[in-house]
């Protein structure tokens, strides 16, 4: 190891950090602000549909792109960028001239330079610190990305009760710009030589035949999808939901920061669990048992009308959810090879988050119009129960459940 290893990493785990501070700025203020702009549940949904659908239309894409080219340069070019793009939000407020389509335009850009950006960094990591100590450093990556999503929602939560939300999204283009500036002060290699196929086309397509060969893999994904659409009705209507059901105002009500913060308090929950989970009953079976609890824990948020109780109901729903979703992204990096890690990881996140969140988000809008909040959050629940039936009915799942069933049973 390099004397300039640990300084690398430690730029490229504050590139890491600001950036999903950042992020999380927008994902709160970003809906609030269109809430504000228009006072309309299909407007706010149009915003989840938009920060999702970039992962279905160019997910296949970018891990190819991520696995051929500099990652470096790559990463540093899109963070400027998404950094450039996020700026206009407050210059057009400060003008009083900023629209609904103006956000959700920039919410499609911001969102597909991330695309871009996470398949370049599925591969940064293992190439800069090595195989021996990716675990290590995996973890610190994780436990602190966990930390900042706890903290960074409910302070965002809180500064948008009290401060325009189209001024606070320029704090995600500083951190962007931040991270660029970090990315490009590492010294050690965020690329690995490699054969490259002759076109891109190849390349996806060994990612492909990849996903499509690993049959618990592939179930783990098409399931993933169902989940994913449940968790963008969540993300879509919470804030006319917590308005119009459970009386929390977008504007000076700190109980918005509570709800908020529910599911990045139950990733952390779902963090410690996951681990000893999977150790005693295996990863397939963590899934058929994750999935009907979070369904459970969904359909009692969605029939609450007290913010406590839907705020407790909401952390125990985002701690299945998690449990679900760390659970399949873990088993994947486990058995892909460490040449296909880009193309492979993206490609499952198009699947499930970019099918799954955007069809969510634009059903849960559509019925919200039509029907109010609850009811466009309750069609995600639907999907929701239908992804449990699939997983419970797939015998590729419940095969490869009954190894780590019959193993428990004997400890």
């Amino acid at each position: 190891m390099t004397s300039t290893a640990p300084r690398d990493f430690g730029r490229y785990l504050t590139a890491r950090l600001l950036s999903v501070a950042g992020s999380l700025v927008s994902v709160v203020a970003l809906p609030v602000l269109v809430y504000q702009l228009t006072g309309s549940a299909g407007w706010t949904s149009v915003v989840a549909v938009a920060e999702a659908l970039p992962y279905l239309l160019f997910g296949l894409v970018a891990g190819a792109v991520a696995d051929r080219v500099d990652r470096r340069r790559l990463m540093v070019a899109l963070d400027f960028a998404v950094a450039g793009a996020l700026a206009t939000i407050p210059v057009a407020w400060a003008l009083d001239a900023l629209t609904a389509p103006h956000v959700v335009a920039v919410a499609f850009a911001a969102q597909t330079g991330f695309v871009f950006f996470d398949a370049a960094n599925f591969g940064a990591l293992p190439s800069l610190v090595g195989k021996e100590r990716l675990t290590e450093a995996y973890s610190k990556v994780y436990g602190r990305s966990t930390l900042v999503e706890l903290t960074a929602m409910p302070i965002a939560g809180l500064l948008v009760t009290v401060l325009a939300p189209g001024a606070l999204i320029g704090l995600h283009a500083v951190a962007a710009a931040g991270s660029a500036l970090l990315v490009r002060a590492i010294r050690g290699a965020l690329s690995s030589p490699r054969e490259t196929r002759p076109t891109l086309v190849s390349d996806i397509g060994a990612g492909l035949r990849f996903l499509w060969s690993n049959s618990t893999v592939r179930t783990l994904t098409l399931v993933g999808a169902t989940h994913s659409a449940a968790s963008g009705a969540w993300i879509a209507v919470l804030v006319p939901w917590a308005d119009q059901v459970l009386g929390v105002s977008p504007t000076g009500d700190a109980r918005l920061a509570v709800l908020f913060s529910c599911w990045g308090v139950g990733a952390v929950v779902a963090a410690r669990l996951v681990p000893k989970l999977t150790s005693r009953w295996g990863g397939a079976r963590l899934a058929l048992g994750a999935l009907p609890v979070s369904l459970l824990c969904a359909s009692t948020t969605l029939l609450t009308t007290h913010w406590l109780v839907a705020g407790a109901a909401a952390v125990a729903w985002g701690t299945a959810h998690s449990t679900v979703v760390i659970n399949a992204i873990t088993y994947r990096q486990q058995v892909c090879p460490a040449e296909l890690q880009s193309r492979v990881n993206t490609t499952a996140r198009m699947l499930s988050w970019g099918v799954g969140q955007p069809a969510g988000a634009a059903l849960a809008g559509t019925v919200a119009v039509a029907a109010g909040p609850r009811a466009g959050l309750a069609a995600g629940v639907a999907v929701l129960f239908s992804g449990v039936i699939l997983a419970w009915v797939t015998p590729t799942l419940r095969k490869a459940a009954t190894p780590a069933l019959a193993t428990a049973s004997k400890s």
